[in-house]
């Protein structure tokens, strides 16, 4: 039988493999410029909340954008339907699949429901996942995989993206702490302009 390691490691490569898929819109730096990044935020935040599951956040990070990468256009039911199959194909246990799918859940909703109350793992994930999108290249790929919007509406969809990020998704106080510069500066390159600058 596999340890619960080695088939996180297995649909993590899975997810991998399926990401490089030409299809998929955002298939040249998707890995390398989010999940990755999520992942490295993720094990971060662990060292802050030993009593997490650190199994579960692992797996969390590779399953919660299952779906944008198998179905664009239908991502949140598809990572619910399709990713609870490719983790029972692979070996899961039902209980640890459900736990898994249900936090996926949770964290899908972070417009309907206060994550701050959501158990810990999806905190976890939903935080890096949030803070990732303000490292890297991550809001100026917007501009390049949408080339025929005008800045201004690229900015505002920027805006719009990190203003959720950031009021919805990040919800731990390290995160917070560790991104809140990160934020302001991409609010003023979206065109939040400050009156004073010295």
């Amino acid at each position: 039988m596999n340890s619960r390691a080695s088939l996180i490691e297995a649909f993590k490569q899975d997810v991998i493999q399926a990401s490089g898929n030409p299809d998929f819109i955002h298939h040249p730096w998707f890995v390398e410029y989010h999940l990755n990044i999520v992942e490295q935020i993720a094990e971060a935040l662990l060292e802050h909340y030993p009593n997490a599951d650190k199994e579960l956040v692992r797996l969390l990070v590779w399953l919660h954008d299952y779906g944008k990468i198998i179905d664009f256009d239908h991502q949140y039911e598809v990572t619910l339907t399709a990713g609870r199959k490719k983790l029972t194909e692979l070996g899961f246990d039902k209980e640890f699949v459900e736990k898994a799918i249900g936090y996926i859940e949770i964290i899908d909703k972070k417009l309907e429901l206060d994550l701050n109350q959501a158990p810990i793992e999806a905190q976890i994930v939903s935080s890096a996942d949030g803070c990732s999108h303000f490292v890297g290249p991550f809001t100026r790929l917007w501009w390049w995989e949408n080339p025929k919007k005008n800045y201004k509406e690229l900015m505002d969809d920027n805006r719009f993206k990190i203003t959720k990020d950031w009021t919805r998704k990040i919800v731990l106080p390290e995160a917070r702490a560790a991104f809140e510069n990160r934020y302001k500066l991409l609010l003023e390159q979206s065109g939040d302009i400050p009156d004073k600058y010295l």
